[in-house]
């Protein structure tokens, strides 16, 4: 990587990598070399795993649409999850042709699959743009104005940065909230194609019964690749494409990890909390998580019904269910979790001794004195209007007829504004996002369940005395439904760019839902507005409550995750979830045989059978285990978003894919612990054993340079 030019004032005084205990962390770029790597177990030093000026394990890392992934090869081969490569493994199947199912390999080039609407993104460079961000804020008072002069300002200097004939987009993101931005610039593949993923039996084995668990048997991981133009820059999907070759690609190491080896994992998770105050926290636990897994709950009910003895349906709802039932059951996790820990109650204990703390020294107390009644405050107001912003949420994102109105009422409002001042998912650089984010949900339009929906979310407006449809009763929308909702072509299909403005003509057109539209389309932007007030605030008020822990505690924190790279460590190690019991971190073979006599999602590859039953395991057996060992457990700090990430061994060779937490360990978005929070891979062994046992890919292993022994 090149280096940037920058001014890291900002960030060394909220990071110090000496402060923080040994497991937890998810150390961003700017921090790694304050750490010693040799003193925490790293057999390659500092400059092998990040080198700005130059070659480094960092550049062989991709973010791969929400997920982690990493070159394995000189030929842009990626390897990331199945359950990242989930919707392109969908969307090439067919009825016939069910690899989803049955599992799918590119045996020539030629044979890959485009994977539509994936893209790849590589770190280039960062810079610390903190004074450019807060000068900019500077002299507003009104809070709304304030969150909207923030976002202006990170979208202008992202524009800035951005390179779009050299397929370079830049982001700024938000480190600490109200004291340090960061500016990243992202190399982006747009072209890029399925190679391999195994049968879903495989890929997902145990399915909802086993995620989020452990002990886990999962295979899940899958092959991808990038490619770009014959001159190497970055282009759409064209048969002229060749291979991308990175800068870097990470080695095999075929003989796999033991207990208590030391690890670690680079890749980009999503979002975590740990730095906000408890009434966050109370929001969270009372409001957001049990309305959406309720609501999500609900859904794949619905789907899951809608889906069976239908396998045309039961596809064309495969991604919509995976996706839903990943956060259902993780938000499931997190609410078990912190009533199990007791977290709430802990961070308001420890927010009672900060406040006595603020209060004892005159200085401090000037300056924070009223701090946690103006958090308080806030979150009253955030409270009061919980169910309402969660509502439209459900409303405008899951009902193909009203998200698709939303989208075209939104994008005709953005459009009338100057690039600078548009919601960022309007700007020039993300309405593809944004696009394909809607498309995905109205290519799973189905009359039955838009009308269920919406009858549901009927009866919740009801249940929480929302006053949204007053003009309503129950079977007089129900006829609304079918009058009118039922009439429009609205959300109905999918929606290309060239052809927006002809949707808003047609949604003009039918008045009755056009007005009916419009109606929530002008709620959400007064909670929008509201949102921008409480924000702006927020802003102002977290940056002083980390100002003052850090006064308290004589320590600085790492930043939460916000989508950006970042390195954990830590080792193969087991753990006890419950009492007396213990889990032994390595899985094998023999447990998914074990499994397999429970039938339903522990369905059994017919291939996998026949090879068990025969002497010959092949190349990846392991002695000491007796068995192919398939899943590791180690005690790194991950998030969503490393899904895909590699797991490493001291000398940064590739051992294991992460693709998971114990069920104990969702609540790692909130607070990290060593006695429980678990990560959870696929061993390197069974990805190889995989290829070269069930699907004969010997091509896909030579190019590993894995080989067969």
């Amino acid at each position: 990587m090149k280096r940037a030019i920058i001014s890291l004032a900002s960030i060394i005084l909220v990071f110090f990598a000496h402060t923080v205990s040994a497991g937890e962390g998810m150390y961003p770029l700017s921090e790694l070399k304050k750490l010693d790597f040799a003193k925490l177990g790293f057999e390659i030093s500092g400059k092998e795993i990040y080198n700005p000026d130059g070659v480094s394990l960092i550049d062989a890392l991709v973010k791969v649409n929400g997920c982690t992934g990493s070159f394995v090869s000189p030929e842009g081969l990626i390897l990331t999850n199945h359950h990242c490569a989930f919707a392109a493994v969908k969307n090439a199947s067919t009825i016939e042709n069910n690899y989803l199912e049955n599992g799918f390999y590119a045996k020539t080039r030629r044979d890959e699959y485009p994977a539509k609407g994936y893209s790849c993104r590589i770190t280039e460079s960062y810079e610390d743009v903190s004074d450019k961000v807060l000068s900019a804020l500077q002299g507003i008072d009104d809070y709304a104005e304030r969150a909207k002069a923030l976002k202006k300002i990170m979208n202008e200097l992202a524009e800035e940065a951005s390179d779009e004939k050299n397929s370079v987009t830049a982001e700024v993101a938000e480190m600490f909230k109200g004291k340090t931005y960061v500016l990243f610039k992202y190399k982006v593949i747009k072209d890029v194609r399925l190679v391999y993923a195994p049968p879903r039996a495989i890929g997902e084995f145990g399915g909802e019964s086993d995620n989020w668990i452990w002990p886990r048997h999962s295979g899940d991981f899958a092959l991808m690749r990038a490619y770009v133009a014959p001159d190497g820059s970055s282009a759409e999907y064209s048969e002229e494409n060749v291979p991308y070759v990175p800068k870097k690609f990470l080695r095999i190491n075929a003989n796999g990890v033991r207990e208590n080896d030391f690890v670690f994992i680079l890749g980009y998770p999503g979002r975590t909390y740990r730095n906000r105050p408890s009434a966050f926290l109370d929001f969270m636990q009372n409001y957001q998580m049990p309305f959406i897994q309720k609501l999500y709950a609900w859904m794949i009910d619905e789907y899951l019904s809608l889906g069976e003895g239908n396998p045309e349906l039961r596809l064309k709802f495969a991604t919509m269910v995976k996706r839903l039932s990943n956060t259902e059951k993780n938000y499931r996790g997190k609410m078990l979790g912190l009533k199990r820990t007791r977290l709430l109650e802990k961070k308001r204990a420890e927010e009672k001794e900060l406040a006595a703390f603020i209060k004892a020294d005159e200085n401090l107390a000037k300056k924070y004195g009223d701090l946690f009644e103006q958090i308080d405050s806030v979150f009253a107001q955030v409270d009061s209007s919980a169910h309402l912003k969660l509502w439209l949420y459900g409303a405008l994102r899951f009902a193909p007829t009203l998200a698709a109105a939303n989208f075209l009422l939104d994008y005709e409002n953005e459009m009338k504004k100057d690039e600078s001042e548009r919601n960022p998912a309007y700007s020039k650089r993300k309405i593809a996002k944004t696009l394909s984010r809607l498309n995905s949900v109205l290519a799973v339009y189905d009359k039955k369940f838009e009308r269920d929906y919406l009858l549901y979310l009927f009866d919740i407006s009801r249940k929480y005395g929302l006053d949204i449809w007053r003009k309503f009763d129950r079977k007089s929308f129900s006829d609304f439904i079918n009058e009118v909702i039922d009439a429009t072509e609205i959300g109905k299909h999918t929606i290309s760019k060239d052809k927006i403005d002809a949707e808003i003509s047609v949604l003009k057109k039918n008045e009755k839902f056009y007005e009916f539209t419009r109606a929530l389309y002008e709620l959400n932007e007064q909670m929008q507005e509201k949102n921008d007030a409480i924000n702006g605030k927020l802003n102002e008020l977290y940056a002083k409550f980390i100002d003052a822990k850090s006064a308290w505690k004589g320590e600085s924190f790492i930043p939460d995750a916000n989508s950006t790279l970042r390195l954990t460590y830590g080792r193969i190690k087991g753990y006890s979830p419950a009492d007396a019991v213990w889990n032994s971190p390595i899985t094998t073979l023999r447990g998914i045989i074990e499994k397999s006599a429970l039938g339903g999602d522990y369905k059994l590859p017919e291939r996998l059978a026949e090879i068990y039953s025969s002497p010959d395991y092949g190349s990846f057996f392991d002695a000491d285990l007796n068995s192919v060992p398939v899943d590791i457990l180690y005690d790194t700090d991950t998030t969503g978003g490393n899904s895909g990430s590699p797991v490493l061994n001291a000398k940064g060779e590739l051992v294991g894919l992460n693709f998971d937490r114990a069920f104990e360990a969702t609540i790692n978005d909130f607070a990290w612990d060593e006695s429980y929070s678990r990560s959870i891979g696929v061993d390197i062994r069974y990805i190889l054993w995989t290829l070269e046992k069930v699907s004969n890919a010997n091509a896909l292993l030579k190019e590993l340079g894995a080989g067969i022994k």
